[in-house]
């Protein structure tokens, strides 16, 4: 399986993560990055079955140079996992997603020697009927735009690597034709501002504002958009890994 773990020197530049995401009739996935990128910020995709596509962003706390490991065994267990419980026509989805949750929770707790919390946005689209199954473990809200709106997708349980049985909702929510599902990472929502307002964030609301006001034509140039609107926020000065990942439903 291929790692999507690197170190890498200090850098402001925005650019996308070397992942292939898997094509999808009617709607594009992709994701970027920018920052120093050296935090527990990571995202994954794969086709689990003909119709429906899993990815999650996963933000762990602590280093990537000392977590590093970590990060790779939650990502085989998203994986192998993911594509085991998701494999077949006619499942719930609401409870493989619980299960797939549990499963990395206890992976992350058995790879740990101290308390790694990681914050996590996991879901499955899809594509025949343009739903979105998801759990939000202590994550940053994602924001999902339509023709009516934003809404927020909240937290639906605890970080994972806590506690061994700690469980999550998994709610299913509609994606009409040209919505679009926004995920940032803490990062992003943490950012400062210009050296004269360090300690005022960049905040879900801007980036909410940003969502409404950007195009929906594809998924990578929204994540780009966001991260550049936050990067002229901080004046340049970014100080964390910074994500953001999209799903937009072209047709």
């Amino acid at each position: 399986m291929r790692t999507l773990f690197r170190r890498s020197r200090e850098s402001a530049a925005i650019e996308p993560i070397p992942v292939v995401f898997p094509k999808i009739k009617g709607a594009e996935l992709a994701a970027a990055m920018a920052g120093r990128r050296d935090t527990g910020d990571f995202y994954d995709s794969l086709r689990v079955s003909p119709e429906r596509v899993l990815f999650g962003l996963l933000d762990l706390a602590g280093r990537r140079e000392e977590n590093a490991a970590i990060l790779a065994a939650a990502q085989e267990n998203f994986r192998n996992v993911g594509a085991e419980l998701f494999s077949k026509e006619d499942i719930n989805e609401a409870n493989a997603m619980t299960e797939l949750s549990l499963h990395i929770n206890r992976k992350l707790i058995e790879s740990c020697e101290d308390v790694h919390p990681c914050a996590a946005f996991i879901a499955c689209y899809h594509e025949k009927f343009g739903t979105l199954c998801y759990t939000n473990a202590g994550h940053t809200p994602a924001l999902l735009r339509d023709g009516k709106g934003i809404v927020e997708l909240s937290s639906t349980g605890l970080p994972l690597g806590l506690f061994s049985h700690a469980t999550l909702d998994a709610p299913t929510v509609g994606m009409g034709e040209n919505a679009a599902l926004l995920v940032v990472s803490r990062g992003v929502v943490e950012c400062g501002g210009p050296t004269h307002e360090p300690d005022r964030e960049f905040g879900l609301e801007r980036v909410r504002e940003a969502l409404q006001l950007a195009s929906l034509d594809h998924a990578q140039t929204l994540c780009s958009s966001i991260l550049e609107i936050a990067g002229k926020y901080t004046g340049g000065a970014f100080c964390d890994d910074l994500t953001a990942l999209a799903l937009v439903r072209t047709g």
